[in-house]
């Protein structure tokens, strides 16, 4: 953590439990499994990202692109 945040010192961190991420939910309460690309005026939304691998996905990244030089 100190290569990115030097100044960030031993005493400042507190060890505690894992955290709860977010959950899309349908409307009909069954639960989004998988990340969802929703297009909108201007702007293009990756909901329900399940973990950093998939938003750093590369095949998400190009899904963007592609979106984006089509709408914009």
């Amino acid at each position: 953590m100190q290569k990115l945040v030097p100044e960030v010192e031993h005493d400042d961190l507190i060890q505690c439990g894992a955290g709860v991420r977010a959950q899309a939910v349908e409307p009909n309460g069954n639960l989004v499994d998988d990340f969802r690309i929703v297009e909108a005026k201007k702007m293009i939304h990756v909901l329900n990202a399940p973990s950093p691998a998939a938003t750093a996905s590369i095949s998400i990244g190009r899904t963007i692109a592609d979106l984006v030089n089509k709408n914009f």
